[in-house]
């Protein structure tokens, strides 16, 4: 999932209803100390690597690559992704959704094409390339190929995506029972934009009313109890920079606790949909033999919103303050396809409960601490159970090849 906090998904005592999450927690273990890099490029080419974001040249977002080592943006050829090794392993490997490893100045048709998701080891490919795009619009490809964005009036590109990723997989047990699958399955949700059907919207009206200091309480309150942090634990100070929500106008209140209840819409209506791609796996009769890793954030939620969120993103990017004003024009727009939202800063650091900051702050559990399931039924015997070990993004790699029965390759 894309972030997304550790505060957010009921699986960890958060305020959004992730039923799938929920399911596969229950049935499986849930990890309480799992880390990544805080921003999504490199989080995203250590986990499809199982080696350091550094060593992969990628330092930061691809958009943000320099000339300097480390940095260049470009996975260099000594760097093998998993993919590519369950591949020439017998593997049938496929991804869908959101690619955000591939420099920006190749991913036009000139290419080279060397670090787009079919020549990084996955046989299939169909979502976007970059870090966000228009959910009800989205720019899409087929392995390198752009193609036309469906004319359905009720399209959303998380049901596309999921209704690929449902047939390919079908297909290929179909046409090959015995040969196992791999299957990364990214979607940009809930990155913004915060697009999605109206009336996911609904289900979380009044959900925030109490405001983002309450929340975090609350979300607090059910984490001890969960057990996904230790009995005695303590909100960490929340930044200056956020304003207490009883100070709040009526209007300021209106607008954010509208975000939120679109992020959190967002979020369930993801997770669903999800959902349908671990029921098509059991109705093949092999979901008891598939190891899931669920990873709920490829960092903390983003605070990129600012402190009064967004009707369109790009103003951002073009230096454009937009205030509460202009929003609330724009209210009932917002999570539709006239809309380009984020959300207020606040409901990140709410998001990331009980750590401090967000996304992008690499030095705090807020930014690099997310929530990740594992469920293998056949093999782990375990329902319902917390795990604190210390993990990081690199250690799914090794373990997905240890579950494999396959030693890591000298070369390849």
């Amino acid at each position: 999932i894309d972030d997304m906090g550790f505060g957010i998904p009921s699986a960890y005592g958060g305020p959004v209803h992730m039923p799938t999450a929920d399911r596969l927690a229950n049935q499986g273990l849930r990890y309480n100390a799992f880390h990544n890099t805080a921003v999504c490029s490199p989080t995203r080419t250590a986990l499809l690597s199982g080696r350091n974001h550094h060593p992969n040249n990628m330092a930061g977002i691809t958009d943000t690559a320099t000339a300097y080592q480390g940095n260049t943006g470009k996975r260099p050829n000594d760097v093998a992704p998993l993919a590519e090794m369950l591949r020439l392993n017998g593997y049938s490997t496929a991804a869908y959704g959101k690619s955000h490893e591939t420099a920006p100045w190749e991913t036009s048709v000139s290419g080279p094409t060397d670090r787009w998701p079919t020549r990084s080891g996955f046989d299939e490919f169909y979502g976007f390339i970059g870090g966000e795009t228009n959910q009800w619009a989205p720019t899409l490809y087929h392995g390198t190929n752009i193609i036309e964005t469906p004319k359905d009036p009720d399209y959303h590109f998380m049901t596309d995506m999921t209704d690929k990723a449902v047939a390919w997989m079908k297909f290929q047990k179909a046409m090959t029972p015995d040969r196992p699958f791999f299957v990364y399955f990214a979607p940009g949700a809930t990155h913004a934009p915060h697009h999605v059907p109206k009336a996911w919207i609904e289900k979380y009206k009044g959900k925030f009313d109490q405001g983002w200091d309450k929340l975090r309480e609350e979300t607090l309150a059910r984490q001890i109890k969960l057990g996904v942090v230790p009995p005695g634990t303590k909100l960490a100070p929340k930044p200056e920079a956020i304003r207490d929500w009883s100070t709040l106008s009526a209007d300021e209140k209106k607008l954010f606790t509208r975000q939120m209840e679109i992020y959190a819409g967002f979020a369930e209506y993801t997770d669903t949909e999800i959902g349908r791609l671990i029921d098509a796996i059991d109705e093949t009769g092999q979901l008891d033999n598939t190891l899931v890793i669920y990873i709920l954030g490829d960092n903390g939620t983003s605070a990129e919103g600012g402190m009064s969120g967004m009707y369109n993103e790009m103003t951002y990017f073009n230096g454009v303050v937009e205030t509460v004003p202009d929003i609330l024009k724009h209210y009932d727009e917002l999570g539709g396809p006239m809309s380009y939202a984020h959300m207020s800063a606040g409901w990140a650091v709410a998001g990331d409960t009980p750590f401090s900051w967000t996304k992008q702050i690499g030095s705090d559990f807020g930014g690099n601490r997310t929530g990740v399931i594992v469920s293998w039924p056949k093999r782990v015997k375990a329902k319902g159970e917390v795990r604190p070990q210390f993990q990081h993004v690199i250690d799914v790699a090794p373990t997905v090849l240890e579950a494999a029965n396959l030693p890591e390759p000298k070369s390849v």
